[in-house]
Protein backbone atom coordinates (compact mmCIF):
# COMPACT_ATOMS: atom_id res chain seq x y z
CA UNK A 1 0.00 0.00 0.00
CA UNK A 2 1.09 3.49 -0.91
CA UNK A 3 2.76 5.45 1.71
CA UNK A 4 0.97 9.15 2.06
CA UNK A 5 2.73 11.97 3.68
CA UNK A 6 -0.32 14.17 2.86
CA UNK A 7 -4.64 13.42 3.33
CA UNK A 8 -6.62 16.01 3.04
CA UNK A 9 -10.48 14.61 3.64
CA UNK A 10 -13.73 16.18 2.75
CA UNK A 11 -12.26 19.66 3.13
CA UNK A 12 -14.80 22.37 2.86
CA UNK A 13 -14.44 26.03 3.20
CA UNK A 14 -16.74 29.06 3.03
CA UNK A 15 -15.94 33.11 2.54
CA UNK A 16 -19.56 34.95 3.54
CA UNK A 17 -21.90 32.42 2.22
CA UNK A 18 -19.83 31.45 -1.35
CA UNK A 19 -18.38 27.91 -1.09
CA UNK A 20 -14.94 28.18 -2.07
CA UNK A 21 -13.89 24.25 -1.43
CA UNK A 22 -16.88 21.58 -0.63
CA UNK A 23 -15.61 18.03 0.62
CA UNK A 24 -12.30 18.39 -1.57
CA UNK A 25 -10.41 14.64 -1.22
CA UNK A 26 -6.58 15.59 -1.73
CA UNK A 27 -3.87 13.16 -1.43
CA UNK A 28 -0.18 13.01 -2.12
CA UNK A 29 2.70 10.15 -1.74
CA UNK A 30 5.56 10.47 -0.29
CA UNK A 31 8.41 11.56 -2.76
CA UNK A 32 6.48 12.39 -5.38
CA UNK A 33 5.55 15.66 -7.30
CA UNK A 34 2.27 16.36 -7.34
CA UNK A 35 0.68 19.36 -9.64
CA UNK A 36 -2.56 20.56 -8.57
CA UNK A 37 -4.32 22.39 -11.48
CA UNK A 38 -7.67 24.11 -12.26
CA UNK A 39 -9.17 26.95 -13.56
CA UNK A 40 -8.90 30.28 -11.50
CA UNK A 41 -11.20 30.59 -9.02
CA UNK A 42 -11.48 26.63 -8.49
CA UNK A 43 -9.61 26.36 -5.45
CA UNK A 44 -6.43 25.23 -5.58
CA UNK A 45 -4.71 28.23 -3.45
CA UNK A 46 -7.63 28.72 -0.74
CA UNK A 47 -6.61 24.37 -0.38
CA UNK A 48 -2.87 25.28 0.11
CA UNK A 49 -4.13 28.15 2.65
CA UNK A 50 -6.08 25.40 4.36
CA UNK A 51 -2.98 22.84 4.64
CA UNK A 52 -0.32 25.56 5.58
CA UNK A 53 -2.29 27.61 8.34
CA UNK A 54 -3.19 30.46 6.89
CA UNK A 55 -6.77 29.65 7.46
CA UNK A 56 -6.11 28.53 10.74
CA UNK A 57 -7.94 25.22 11.92
CA UNK A 58 -12.23 25.50 12.84
CA UNK A 59 -12.56 27.94 10.11
CA UNK A 60 -12.76 24.95 7.40
CA UNK A 61 -14.73 21.63 7.51
CA UNK A 62 -12.59 18.77 6.92
CA UNK A 63 -9.39 16.50 8.42
CA UNK A 64 -5.54 17.41 7.96
CA UNK A 65 -3.54 14.15 7.73
CA UNK A 66 0.44 14.99 7.48
CA UNK A 67 2.46 12.12 8.17
CA UNK A 68 -0.47 9.94 9.28
CA UNK A 69 -1.53 12.20 12.25
CA UNK A 70 -4.39 14.80 12.30
CA UNK A 71 -3.41 18.04 12.39
CA UNK A 72 -4.61 21.08 13.71
CA UNK A 73 -2.52 23.70 11.67
CA UNK A 74 -3.90 27.51 13.81
CA UNK A 75 -1.03 29.18 12.38
CA UNK A 76 1.38 29.19 9.49
CA UNK A 77 4.49 28.60 12.00
CA UNK A 78 2.43 25.69 12.99
CA UNK A 79 2.75 24.12 9.11
CA UNK A 80 6.34 25.17 9.05
CA UNK A 81 6.94 23.46 12.52
CA UNK A 82 5.69 20.07 10.96
CA UNK A 83 8.02 20.20 8.05
CA UNK A 84 5.87 21.89 5.76
CA UNK A 85 6.85 25.16 3.85
CA UNK A 86 4.77 27.10 1.03
CA UNK A 87 6.03 29.63 -2.01
CA UNK A 88 3.47 31.93 -3.24
CA UNK A 89 3.54 33.15 -6.73
CA UNK A 90 4.31 36.92 -4.78
CA UNK A 91 8.39 36.26 -3.57
CA UNK A 92 8.22 37.22 0.50
CA UNK A 93 11.79 38.59 0.28
CA UNK A 94 13.36 41.66 1.86
CA UNK A 95 15.37 43.33 -0.76
CA UNK A 96 17.40 45.34 1.31
CA UNK A 97 18.69 42.41 3.01
CA UNK A 98 21.88 39.95 2.03
CA UNK A 99 21.06 36.06 0.32
CA UNK A 100 22.10 34.71 3.65
CA UNK A 101 20.21 36.91 5.82
CA UNK A 102 17.20 36.07 3.86
CA UNK A 103 17.47 32.61 4.03
CA UNK A 104 17.45 32.47 7.74
CA UNK A 105 14.81 35.04 8.48
CA UNK A 106 13.07 34.24 11.46
CA UNK A 107 14.85 30.77 11.80
CA UNK A 108 18.29 32.90 12.85
CA UNK A 109 21.31 30.33 13.53
CA UNK A 110 22.09 31.58 17.01
CA UNK A 111 25.08 30.55 20.08
CA UNK A 112 23.59 31.22 23.22
CA UNK A 113 20.85 33.22 22.09
CA UNK A 114 22.80 35.37 19.89
CA UNK A 115 23.35 34.99 16.25
CA UNK A 116 26.12 33.69 14.88
CA UNK A 117 27.04 35.37 11.31
CA UNK A 118 29.90 33.43 10.15
CA UNK A 119 27.80 29.57 11.11
CA UNK A 120 25.28 31.76 8.75
CA UNK A 121 27.04 32.78 6.09
CA UNK A 122 28.63 29.04 6.22
CA UNK A 123 24.75 27.62 6.77
CA UNK A 124 24.02 29.45 3.53
CA UNK A 125 26.32 28.40 1.44
CA UNK A 126 25.06 24.44 2.18
CA UNK A 127 21.24 25.59 1.32
CA UNK A 128 22.87 27.47 -1.73
CA UNK A 129 24.71 24.31 -2.95
CA UNK A 130 21.33 22.39 -2.22
CA UNK A 131 19.37 24.53 -5.04
CA UNK A 132 22.66 25.12 -7.34
CA UNK A 133 22.69 28.55 -7.45
CA UNK A 134 26.49 30.04 -7.46
CA UNK A 135 25.91 33.37 -5.46
CA UNK A 136 27.94 35.16 -3.09
CA UNK A 137 25.54 34.38 0.30
CA UNK A 138 26.52 38.87 1.07
CA UNK A 139 24.80 40.02 -1.82
CA UNK A 140 22.07 42.10 -1.47
CA UNK A 141 18.68 40.93 -3.11
CA UNK A 142 17.38 43.41 -5.14
CA UNK A 143 20.58 43.25 -7.17
CA UNK A 144 19.37 39.35 -8.11
CA UNK A 145 17.26 38.72 -11.07
CA UNK A 146 13.55 36.94 -10.41
CA UNK A 147 15.07 33.69 -11.35
CA UNK A 148 18.00 33.50 -8.42
CA UNK A 149 14.93 35.16 -5.78
CA UNK A 150 12.79 32.12 -6.37
CA UNK A 151 15.67 29.92 -5.45
CA UNK A 152 16.62 31.83 -2.46
CA UNK A 153 12.94 31.40 -1.54
CA UNK A 154 13.31 27.36 -1.80
CA UNK A 155 16.84 27.67 -0.45
CA UNK A 156 15.18 29.34 2.87
CA UNK A 157 12.40 26.97 2.81
CA UNK A 158 15.29 23.76 3.12
CA UNK A 159 16.47 25.70 5.77
CA UNK A 160 13.87 24.48 7.99
CA UNK A 161 14.11 20.39 6.84
CA UNK A 162 11.15 20.94 5.40
CA UNK A 163 9.18 17.78 4.45
CA UNK A 164 6.40 19.04 1.76
CA UNK A 165 7.63 21.91 -0.37
CA UNK A 166 4.24 24.02 -2.34
CA UNK A 167 5.12 25.80 -4.91
CA UNK A 168 1.99 27.95 -5.97
CA UNK A 169 2.60 29.09 -9.53
CA UNK A 170 6.94 29.04 -9.21
CA UNK A 171 7.40 29.55 -12.95
CA UNK A 172 4.44 32.62 -13.75
CA UNK A 173 7.34 35.49 -13.53
CA UNK A 174 10.03 33.05 -14.78
CA UNK A 175 11.70 33.09 -18.42
CA UNK A 176 12.37 29.62 -20.40
CA UNK A 177 15.93 28.82 -18.79
CA UNK A 178 15.14 29.84 -15.24
CA UNK A 179 11.85 27.67 -15.92
CA UNK A 180 13.86 24.58 -16.98
CA UNK A 181 16.07 24.94 -14.19
CA UNK A 182 13.90 25.13 -11.36
CA UNK A 183 12.33 21.85 -12.66
CA UNK A 184 15.28 20.07 -12.41
CA UNK A 185 15.53 21.47 -9.24
CA UNK A 186 12.60 19.64 -8.39
CA UNK A 187 13.74 16.59 -9.92
CA UNK A 188 16.74 16.75 -7.66
CA UNK A 189 14.88 17.56 -4.81
CA UNK A 190 12.83 14.30 -5.25
CA UNK A 191 15.57 12.38 -5.21
CA UNK A 192 16.46 13.73 -2.07
CA UNK A 193 12.91 12.80 -0.04
CA UNK A 194 11.65 16.15 -0.54
CA UNK A 195 7.66 15.61 -1.60
CA UNK A 196 6.51 18.68 -3.79
CA UNK A 197 3.36 20.27 -4.14
CA UNK A 198 3.07 22.45 -7.41
CA UNK A 199 0.42 24.81 -8.28
CA UNK A 200 0.77 25.43 -12.02
CA UNK A 201 -1.17 26.65 -15.10
CA UNK A 202 1.45 25.90 -17.17
CA UNK A 203 0.47 22.33 -18.86
CA UNK A 204 3.65 21.34 -20.24
CA UNK A 205 5.16 21.88 -17.20
CA UNK A 206 2.80 19.77 -15.43
CA UNK A 207 3.08 17.10 -18.49
CA UNK A 208 7.07 17.04 -18.08
CA UNK A 209 7.50 16.67 -13.96
CA UNK A 210 4.23 15.30 -12.20
CA UNK A 211 3.71 12.23 -11.01
CA UNK A 212 0.25 12.83 -10.76
CA UNK A 213 -1.88 15.56 -11.03
CA UNK A 214 -4.87 16.65 -9.46
CA UNK A 215 -7.90 18.70 -10.73
CA UNK A 216 -10.13 20.97 -9.15
CA UNK A 217 -13.11 22.38 -10.45
CA UNK A 218 -15.45 25.26 -9.01
CA UNK A 219 -14.43 23.99 -5.22
CA UNK A 220 -14.56 20.28 -6.13
CA UNK A 221 -11.80 17.34 -6.44
CA UNK A 222 -12.61 16.34 -10.43
CA UNK A 223 -9.96 13.66 -10.36
CA UNK A 224 -6.39 12.43 -10.15
CA UNK A 225 -4.73 11.72 -12.81
CA UNK A 226 -1.55 9.00 -12.90
CA UNK A 227 1.79 9.89 -15.03
CA UNK A 228 2.48 6.19 -15.05
CA UNK A 229 -0.81 5.15 -16.66
CA UNK A 230 -0.04 7.82 -18.95
CA UNK A 231 -3.12 9.61 -18.13
CA UNK A 232 -1.14 13.32 -17.16
CA UNK A 233 -1.61 14.50 -21.05
CA UNK A 234 -3.00 17.81 -21.94
CA UNK A 235 -6.32 16.98 -23.40
CA UNK A 236 -7.26 15.22 -20.26
CA UNK A 237 -6.03 17.84 -18.24
CA UNK A 238 -8.10 20.79 -20.05
CA UNK A 239 -11.17 18.33 -20.56
CA UNK A 240 -11.11 17.98 -16.55
CA UNK A 241 -10.14 21.47 -15.84
CA UNK A 242 -12.88 23.10 -18.21
CA UNK A 243 -15.60 20.31 -18.17
CA UNK A 244 -15.51 20.27 -21.99
CA UNK A 245 -12.81 19.25 -24.61
CA UNK A 246 -11.06 22.12 -26.26
CA UNK A 247 -9.83 20.72 -29.37
CA UNK A 248 -7.82 23.79 -30.27
CA UNK A 249 -6.54 26.04 -27.54
CA UNK A 250 -5.77 28.49 -30.35
CA UNK A 251 -9.32 29.48 -32.12
CA UNK A 252 -9.11 29.84 -35.56
CA UNK A 253 -10.41 33.38 -37.25
CA UNK A 254 -12.91 33.01 -40.01
CA UNK A 255 -10.84 35.17 -42.22
CA UNK A 256 -7.78 37.25 -42.40
CA UNK A 257 -7.95 40.23 -44.19
CA UNK A 258 -5.71 43.39 -44.15
CA UNK A 259 -5.97 46.91 -44.84
CA UNK A 260 -3.21 49.62 -44.49
CA UNK A 261 -0.18 50.20 -42.48
CA UNK A 262 -1.65 51.73 -39.06
CA UNK A 263 1.82 51.95 -36.98
CA UNK A 264 5.16 51.92 -38.99
CA UNK A 265 8.76 52.59 -36.84
CA UNK A 266 12.08 53.15 -38.64
CA UNK A 267 15.26 52.98 -37.09
CA UNK A 268 13.62 53.42 -33.48
CA UNK A 269 16.00 53.62 -30.69
CA UNK A 270 15.34 54.47 -26.90
CA UNK A 271 17.72 55.53 -24.43
CA UNK A 272 17.32 54.69 -20.29
CA UNK A 273 18.80 57.09 -18.61
CA UNK A 274 18.73 55.52 -15.45
CA UNK A 275 20.47 52.69 -16.53
CA UNK A 276 22.54 54.07 -18.45
CA UNK A 277 22.45 52.59 -21.82
CA UNK A 278 20.12 51.60 -24.77
CA UNK A 279 16.77 49.51 -24.38
CA UNK A 280 15.95 49.43 -27.84
CA UNK A 281 18.20 49.75 -30.94
CA UNK A 282 17.63 50.97 -34.57
CA UNK A 283 14.13 48.93 -34.37
CA UNK A 284 11.87 48.63 -37.72
CA UNK A 285 8.20 47.56 -37.60
CA UNK A 286 4.89 47.73 -39.32
CA UNK A 287 1.57 46.65 -38.36
CA UNK A 288 -1.37 46.93 -40.59
CA UNK A 289 -4.68 46.74 -39.64
CA UNK A 290 -6.74 43.74 -38.80
CA UNK A 291 -3.08 42.18 -37.97
CA UNK A 292 -1.99 40.69 -35.00
CA UNK A 293 1.92 41.09 -34.56
CA UNK A 294 3.91 38.46 -31.98
CA UNK A 295 6.68 39.77 -30.34
CA UNK A 296 9.32 37.01 -28.99
CA UNK A 297 12.28 37.16 -27.65
CA UNK A 298 13.49 35.62 -23.93
CA UNK A 299 13.00 38.18 -20.87
CA UNK A 300 15.52 41.19 -21.12
CA UNK A 301 15.21 41.61 -24.92
CA UNK A 302 13.48 44.58 -24.72
CA UNK A 303 9.75 43.63 -25.78
CA UNK A 304 8.24 46.00 -22.89
CA UNK A 305 10.75 48.89 -23.34
CA UNK A 306 9.65 48.73 -27.12
CA UNK A 307 5.99 49.06 -26.42
CA UNK A 308 6.22 51.73 -23.67
CA UNK A 309 8.12 53.57 -26.09
CA UNK A 310 5.32 53.44 -28.80
CA UNK A 311 2.46 54.47 -25.79
CA UNK A 312 3.47 57.97 -25.31
CA UNK A 313 7.25 57.28 -23.65
CA UNK A 314 5.79 56.44 -20.65
CA UNK A 315 9.46 55.60 -19.12
CA UNK A 316 10.59 58.87 -20.53
CA UNK A 317 13.56 57.25 -22.46
CA UNK A 318 15.59 59.57 -24.75
CA UNK A 319 14.05 58.37 -27.96
CA UNK A 320 15.57 58.51 -31.87
CA UNK A 321 14.10 57.52 -34.94
CA UNK A 322 10.65 57.83 -36.75
CA UNK A 323 7.25 56.66 -35.49
CA UNK A 324 4.56 56.86 -38.32
CA UNK A 325 0.35 56.56 -37.87
CA UNK A 326 -1.08 56.32 -40.26
CA UNK A 327 1.09 57.07 -43.02
CA UNK A 328 1.79 60.49 -40.95
CA UNK A 329 4.79 60.50 -38.75
CA UNK A 330 3.69 61.85 -35.32
CA UNK A 331 5.37 62.58 -31.73
CA UNK A 332 4.20 60.86 -28.75
CA UNK A 333 5.40 62.95 -25.80
CA UNK A 334 2.74 61.19 -23.30
CA UNK A 335 0.74 58.16 -22.53
CA UNK A 336 -2.67 60.22 -22.95
CA UNK A 337 -0.99 61.32 -26.59
CA UNK A 338 -0.74 57.63 -27.35
CA UNK A 339 -4.36 57.46 -26.37
CA UNK A 340 -5.81 60.41 -28.55
CA UNK A 341 -4.18 58.92 -31.61
CA UNK A 342 -5.34 55.43 -31.29
CA UNK A 343 -2.90 53.33 -29.10
CA UNK A 344 -3.81 51.34 -26.02
CA UNK A 345 -1.51 49.57 -23.72
CA UNK A 346 -2.51 46.50 -21.41
CA UNK A 347 0.87 46.08 -19.02
CA UNK A 348 1.67 42.78 -18.07
CA UNK A 349 1.89 43.91 -14.45
CA UNK A 350 -2.06 44.09 -14.38
CA UNK A 351 -1.93 44.16 -10.34
CA UNK A 352 1.06 46.32 -10.10
CA UNK A 353 0.50 48.96 -12.91
CA UNK A 354 -2.91 48.06 -14.84
CA UNK A 355 -5.41 48.26 -12.34
CA UNK A 356 -6.64 50.28 -8.89
CA UNK A 357 -7.18 46.55 -7.34
CA UNK A 358 -8.92 48.09 -4.03
CA UNK A 359 -11.68 50.00 -6.21
CA UNK A 360 -14.61 47.91 -8.07
CA UNK A 361 -15.28 47.11 -11.44
CA UNK A 362 -17.05 49.81 -12.97
CA UNK A 363 -14.34 52.40 -11.86
CA UNK A 364 -11.64 50.50 -13.13
CA UNK A 365 -12.91 50.31 -16.31
CA UNK A 366 -14.07 53.97 -16.18
CA UNK A 367 -10.61 55.39 -15.41
CA UNK A 368 -9.02 55.46 -18.43
CA UNK A 369 -11.47 57.62 -20.14
CA UNK A 370 -13.70 59.75 -17.90
CA UNK A 371 -14.07 62.12 -20.66
CA UNK A 372 -16.29 59.75 -22.66
CA UNK A 373 -18.55 59.50 -19.46
CA UNK A 374 -18.13 63.50 -18.27
CA UNK A 375 -19.77 66.55 -19.01
CA UNK A 376 -18.92 69.45 -17.21
CA UNK A 377 -16.27 68.18 -15.46
CA UNK A 378 -18.46 65.60 -14.22
CA UNK A 379 -18.98 61.89 -14.07
CA UNK A 380 -22.56 60.53 -15.47
CA UNK A 381 -22.55 57.97 -13.13
CA UNK A 382 -25.65 56.25 -15.01
CA UNK A 383 -23.26 56.34 -18.01
CA UNK A 384 -20.38 54.75 -15.82
CA UNK A 385 -22.64 51.21 -15.03
CA UNK A 386 -24.18 51.10 -18.41
CA UNK A 387 -20.15 51.39 -19.51
CA UNK A 388 -19.19 49.13 -17.35
CA UNK A 389 -22.12 46.54 -17.80
CA UNK A 390 -21.26 45.87 -21.17
CA UNK A 391 -18.02 45.26 -20.70
CA UNK A 392 -18.88 43.10 -18.24
CA UNK A 393 -21.19 40.80 -20.52
CA UNK A 394 -18.78 41.37 -23.48
CA UNK A 395 -15.86 40.23 -21.95
CA UNK A 396 -17.84 37.63 -19.55
CA UNK A 397 -16.47 39.11 -16.77
CA UNK A 398 -17.41 36.59 -13.56
CA UNK A 399 -18.12 38.31 -10.97
CA UNK A 400 -21.34 39.04 -8.51
CA UNK A 401 -21.78 42.87 -9.71
CA UNK A 402 -20.31 45.83 -10.89
CA UNK A 403 -19.61 46.71 -7.06
CA UNK A 404 -17.34 43.88 -6.91
CA UNK A 405 -13.55 45.65 -6.11
CA UNK A 406 -11.17 43.97 -8.14
CA UNK A 407 -8.87 42.77 -6.18
CA UNK A 408 -11.31 39.94 -4.90
CA UNK A 409 -11.32 38.49 -9.04
CA UNK A 410 -9.23 35.44 -10.44
CA UNK A 411 -6.35 36.64 -12.25
CA UNK A 412 -8.39 35.81 -15.51
CA UNK A 413 -11.32 37.64 -14.73
CA UNK A 414 -8.97 40.73 -13.58
CA UNK A 415 -7.08 40.65 -17.10
CA UNK A 416 -10.56 41.26 -18.54
CA UNK A 417 -11.24 44.27 -16.62
CA UNK A 418 -7.78 45.41 -17.79
CA UNK A 419 -8.80 44.78 -21.64
CA UNK A 420 -12.02 46.35 -20.87
CA UNK A 421 -10.48 49.87 -19.26
CA UNK A 422 -8.64 49.80 -22.80
CA UNK A 423 -11.07 49.01 -25.10
CA UNK A 424 -13.36 51.48 -23.86
CA UNK A 425 -10.79 54.61 -24.88
CA UNK A 426 -11.72 53.31 -28.28
CA UNK A 427 -8.05 52.21 -29.63
CA UNK A 428 -7.16 51.66 -33.43
CA UNK A 429 -3.95 49.84 -31.80
CA UNK A 430 -4.04 47.54 -28.58
CA UNK A 431 -0.67 46.69 -27.36
CA UNK A 432 -1.17 43.52 -25.15
CA UNK A 433 1.94 42.51 -22.94
CA UNK A 434 2.28 39.33 -21.72
CA UNK A 435 -1.84 38.81 -22.09
CA UNK A 436 -2.33 35.41 -20.80
CA UNK A 437 0.60 35.61 -17.76
CA UNK A 438 -0.61 33.70 -14.53
CA UNK A 439 -4.50 32.47 -16.05
CA UNK A 440 -5.78 29.55 -16.61
CA UNK A 441 -6.48 27.50 -20.13
CA UNK A 442 -10.20 27.86 -19.82
CA UNK A 443 -9.62 31.70 -19.21
CA UNK A 444 -6.65 31.81 -22.33
CA UNK A 445 -9.26 30.23 -25.11
CA UNK A 446 -11.82 33.48 -23.64
CA UNK A 447 -9.06 36.04 -23.93
CA UNK A 448 -8.31 34.35 -27.89
CA UNK A 449 -11.60 34.37 -28.39
CA UNK A 450 -11.57 38.44 -27.22
CA UNK A 451 -8.51 38.86 -29.73
CA UNK A 452 -9.74 37.28 -32.34
CA UNK A 453 -13.12 39.65 -32.61
CA UNK A 454 -11.66 42.76 -31.96
CA UNK A 455 -8.99 42.03 -34.59
CA UNK A 456 -12.39 41.27 -36.95
CA UNK A 457 -13.94 44.36 -36.12
CA UNK A 458 -10.80 45.93 -37.56
CA UNK A 459 -8.30 46.71 -34.55
CA UNK A 460 -4.42 45.69 -34.75
CA UNK A 461 -2.81 44.00 -31.92
CA UNK A 462 1.26 43.74 -30.92
CA UNK A 463 1.05 40.45 -28.49
CA UNK A 464 4.12 40.31 -26.40
CA UNK A 465 4.71 36.67 -24.92
CA UNK A 466 6.92 34.45 -23.77
CA UNK A 467 5.38 31.12 -24.41
CA UNK A 468 6.10 30.32 -27.98
CA UNK A 469 2.83 28.18 -27.99
CA UNK A 470 0.33 31.46 -28.26
CA UNK A 471 3.04 33.56 -30.24
CA UNK A 472 2.40 30.90 -33.20
CA UNK A 473 -1.34 30.07 -32.49
CA UNK A 474 -2.69 33.89 -32.44
CA UNK A 475 0.21 35.62 -34.93
CA UNK A 476 -0.01 36.72 -38.81
CA UNK A 477 3.78 37.12 -38.35
CA UNK A 478 6.01 37.68 -35.90
CA UNK A 479 8.98 39.99 -34.86
CA UNK A 480 11.88 38.30 -32.43
CA UNK A 481 13.82 40.55 -30.37
CA UNK A 482 16.92 40.22 -28.68
CA UNK A 483 19.22 42.32 -26.45
CA UNK A 484 17.13 45.54 -27.39
CA UNK A 485 17.17 44.99 -31.41
CA UNK A 486 14.61 43.27 -33.47
CA UNK A 487 16.73 40.37 -35.08
CA UNK A 488 14.44 39.18 -37.60
CA UNK A 489 11.08 39.03 -38.79
CA UNK A 490 9.10 35.77 -39.62
CA UNK A 491 5.98 34.84 -41.56
CA UNK A 492 3.79 32.65 -39.48
CA UNK A 493 3.33 29.41 -42.03
CA UNK A 494 7.62 30.20 -41.75
CA UNK A 495 7.59 30.35 -38.04
CA UNK A 496 8.26 27.60 -35.80
CA UNK A 497 9.78 27.73 -31.59
CA UNK A 498 13.56 26.53 -33.22
CA UNK A 499 13.60 29.42 -35.39
CA UNK A 500 12.10 31.85 -32.87
CA UNK A 501 14.73 30.35 -30.41
CA UNK A 502 17.62 30.85 -32.51
CA UNK A 503 16.79 34.43 -33.31
CA UNK A 504 16.52 35.02 -30.06
CA UNK A 505 19.38 33.73 -28.75
CA UNK A 506 21.78 35.74 -31.41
Amino acid sequence: MSEYILEMKQISKEFTGVKALSDVNFKVEKGEIHCLVGENGAGKSTLMKVLSGVYPFGTYEGDILFEGTVQQFNKINDSVKAGIAIIYQELALFPDLTVYENIFAGNEVKNSGIVDWNRTIVEANKMLNKVNLDVNPETLVKDLGVGKRQLIEIAKALSKDVKLLILDEPTAALNENDSENLLELLGELKKQGITCIMISHKLKEVIAIADKATVLRDGQTICTLDASKGEVTESLIIKNMVGREIDDIYPKRSKKTFGEKVLELYNWSAYDSKLGRQVVKNANLHVKQGEIIGLAGLMGAGRTELALSIFGNAKSYKLDGDLVIDGISTALNHPNDAIKAGIAYVTEDRKGDGLFLIQDIKNNISVANLYGISKNGVVNQNEEIKVADEYKNSLHIKASSLEQVVGNLSGGNQQKVSLGKWLFVGPKLLILDEPTRGIDVGAKFEIYSVMNKLIDQGLSIIMISSELGEVLGMSDRVYVMAQGEIKGELQIEDADQEKIMQLATL
